[in-house]
């Protein structure tokens, strides 16, 4: 529907998912609303509505029930049709579809892609707004830590005072009991109201009105204290991982250098680069925005967002990140992307989204306490009645009981298992520039037992590079140097590959003259007084005599799937160059790590099958060549329908078929280009190795939710039984509860720790 809208909100003060579910309650009954999404992990709300909804009786709700919340950006909700949706060029727009090894044309012309700047920034401003630091600063000055400081005080004071005057001490602790436990009634009458009677406060105000009345003022005082430093502890390690991610932005400089024309510079603030700006980074300055240098060239340290500890050179044309650090020299470099579309924001953005995402586990788990929670007041009360009324029980140690057992089925340590391990495992995955839209995708990269790899630009570099400089006639290095002077200039990929390598080879070029392109066959130009031909064999052979030696050579390279060039120097054949799309560095390594796990592997290319069989037998993976998108695509269904739970890598639109039908579709590439919009995950930097690591990482984060599962219910059923046979009380009850909340979040956060790979 069109006039349906999508408002982001930041709500602080959420520690645990039962905050998420009566926010989400409370704000599901309202007027005009169509769905809500709560992520306690991100701290925001994103609220679908129509435009008769009343946005500031939303923030007033959510502010009765205990939260601070900002309002952000409306945008219009656009939802899929389906699990993706890729385009034209969606992910990188190639063309990897069968080749001609030889052709050697130069007609084509392949400048860089305009990605544009693409209207996000009021979505991501809303969500953002430039400042991740945290948001509710030192525990002691929030909200809740004055309150828990305030109850602790109490309770001291109540102690002091029951020492010195024993006959009012019943009134001292019930005083100190009020302290902490009015803000929380407070809550617990509200989300009542609001649809959630049965809260983690509701049971709390039950369990100390209850204590009290049966003169147990002492403990319930206690019990209110401990509770407000349980919730204290969630919120601090909620803050951790919720800060995790955040402390990204924090890498990009606030102000940058503009060029003002004429060399003048100012420096104006980052969020105010407009695309098409030229910057100037000096050396060692952190780059403050997207974009590709026009002048210079220096080792760009990627530490910060990709986790690259080499510095990676740049030179002109080259597209750099905002947050890297320049190394050695003066860059002047044209901004890309506005500071609410860079890279990092785009990240940030993409994982509090999949923050908000639940994963299935989760959703389980959130079906499962709907249930729980009414069924451990109806066992509380159980306790309470039937010993007393049926048994012949004292009436006072039964209800004491039934409200240690109230206590003890307080839901939140089994609620946040899930969602606090998904978000830490998030949170890691990003800073290492593996990015999944949420929790399914998360559980779903865990389980698959086979990966589709597409070849160039995958398991590739996805440019040509001179593997061979052959001499006949003219010696290898005469060779390159006039080959690398007729293609000067050039922007053809084999030309680059060529010039290249005679930049690393330090060779000074000689000057070309009337320079001509032959569509398909070479190109042919006039170099110190000679007349130089390069291009494929088929053409060299139609100028000049090619020996039956130079053929097998020829053959010889093109096995190893390699392109050849040839070079004709004044009517002699000179010399050969040949040129392989060659492996990622990591390729054979990562491969070999995700089959030692167990997991098979299988190459789908639209290249020439000698050229992928080539690539195949050096990387030791089954290779499937000379398909066409929907032959990609049907692969991936005959690999589900053998029972195959099925993971597809690719970077380009003739992917998309595939990408789109595999369990789990995985986009490889770079910065901007990469497709956070539409595939399921992404690996932002390249490497082949990521897919093991992010494989690992859903195994991990699995293990882990498992563990926090087992620490909820393993404390809660060992209390369960020392509290009705009498061996534990109210404070080991409520210690139960906050500290298998504080131990399931403590757990969780193990996985924040940097991703080793």
């Amino acid at each position: 529907m069109s006039d349906v809208k999508e408002t982001r909100f930041r709500v602080e003060g959420m520690d645990c998912a039962s905050c998420a579910s009566k926010i989400d309650t409370a704000v599901r009954r309202m007027p005009g609303v169509a769905d809500v999404s709560v992520s306690v992990t991100a701290g925001t709300m994103r609220v679908q509505h129509d435009t008769t909804s009343d946005l500031d009786a939303i923030r007033r709700k959510v502010s009765g029930l205990g939260y601070t919340v900002t309002p952000g950006a409306a945008v219009a909700a656009e939802k899929p049709a389906g699990k993706h949706e890729h385009g034209p060029g969606s992910i990188h727009d190639h063309d990897h579809g069968p080749r001609d090894d030889h052709a050697h044309g130069h007609d084509h012309d392949h400048a860089g892609h305009d990605h544009g700047d693409k209207p996000k920034a009021a979505a991501i401003e809303g969500l953002h707004g430039h400042d991740h630091a945290p948001s509710e600063g030192p525990w002691w000055k929030g909200r809740k830590g004055r309150l828990t400081i305030l109850a602790g005080a109490a309770l001291v004071i109540a102690y002091g005072i029951g020492h010195l005057f024993p006959s009012i001490a019943t009134y001292a602790f019930v005083v100190a009991m009020a302290v902490g436990l009015v803000p929380i009634a407070r809550r617990a009458i509200m989300a009542a109201l609001a649809g959630t009677p049965f809260s983690i406060e509701m049971l709390m105000t039950i369990a100390a009105v209850g204590a009290v009345i049966i003169n147990a003022t002492e403990e319930a005082a206690a019990v209110v204290f401990l509770f407000l430093v349980g919730e204290l502890l969630e919120g601090v390690a909620a803050g951790k991982a919720r800060d995790s991610i955040r402390s990204l932005s924090a890498l990009v400089p606030k102000t940058a250098l503009l060029e003002e024309g004429e060399g003048r510079m100012k420096e104006v603030p980052a969020e105010q680069l407009a695309v098409g700006a030229v910057i100037l980074v000096r050396p060692g300055d952190r780059i403050s925005a997207d974009g590709t240098i026009v002048e210079g060239g220096s080792a760009i340290d990627e530490a910060p967002v990709t986790g690259e500890s080499t510095p990676v050179r740049k030179e002109t044309g080259d597209t750099v990140f905002a947050g890297t650090v320049n190394g050695d020299a003066a860059l002047r470099i044209r901004v890309t992307a506005a500071a609410a579309d860079n890279t990092i924001a785009r990240v940030i953005k993409l994982v509090e989204e999949a923050q908000e995402s639940k994963a299935p586990t989760e959703r389980f788990i959130d079906r499962f306490s709907k249930y729980y929670t009414p069924g451990v007041v109806a066992v509380a009360a159980l306790v309470a009645i039937i010993p007393p009324l049926f048994l012949g029980g004292v009436w006072s140690e039964w209800v004491y009981k039934g409200l240690a057992v109230l206590l003890i089925g307080c839901p939140c340590a089994l609620v946040i298992s899930t969602p606090a391990a998904i978000a830490a495992a998030l949170s890691a995955g990003a800073r290492r520039g593996l990015l999944m839209k949420g929790g399914a995708v998360l559980e779903g990269l865990g389980k698959l037992t086979a990966i589709a790899f597409d070849k160039t630009g995958t398991l590739t570099e996805g440019k040509p590079k001179v593997t061979d400089v052959v001499a006949f006639a003219q010696p290898a290095e005469e060779v390159l140097r006039l080959a690398a002077a007729l293609e000067a200039g050039s922007s053809h990929p084999l030309a680059l590959a060529i010039l290249g390598k005679a930049a690393e080879d330090g060779i000074v070029l000689p000057a070309a003259g009337g320079s001509r392109a032959l569509g398909g066959k070479g190109v042919t130009a006039t170099v110190e007084g000679k007349d130089i031909f390069l291009g494929s064999p088929k053409a060299a052979a139609e100028r000049v005599t090619i020996s039956e030696e130079v053929q097998a050579a020829t053959t010889a390279l093109n096995d190893d799937g390699k392109t050849v060039s040839m070079l004709i120097v004044d009517g002699v054949l000179a010399g050969a160059i040949a040129m392989r799309d060659e492996p990622r560095a990591d390729a054979a390594a990562g491969l070999k790590t995700l089959r030692d796990a167990g997991i098979k592997t299988i190459m789908l290319t639209g290249d020439n099958a000698r050229t992928a069989k080539a690539v195949g037998a050096e990387l030791g993976i089954e290779v499937r060549a000379e398909l066409m998108p929907e032959d990609k695509q049907r692969i991936v269904g005959e690999l589900q329908r053998d029972g195959f739970v099925v993971g597809k890598i690719g970077d380009g639109i003739n992917d998309a078929p595939a990408l789109a039908a595999a369990n789990v579709g995985i986009a490889m590439g770079g910065g901007t280009d990469v497709a956070l919009e539409t595939a399921d995950a992404a690996i932002l930097h390249g490497r082949v190795g990521d897919v093991a690591l992010m494989t690992d990482l859903s195994r991990r984060t699995m293990r882990n939710i498992t563990q926090n599962i087992v620490i909820a219910l393993g404390l809660k059923g060992v209390f369960l039984v020392t509290t009705i046979v009498g061996i534990t009380g109210l404070w080991p009850a409520i210690l139960a509860d906050t500290g298998a909340t504080v131990l399931v979040t403590m757990n969780a956060l193990r996985l924040l720790r940097p991703i080793k790979g």
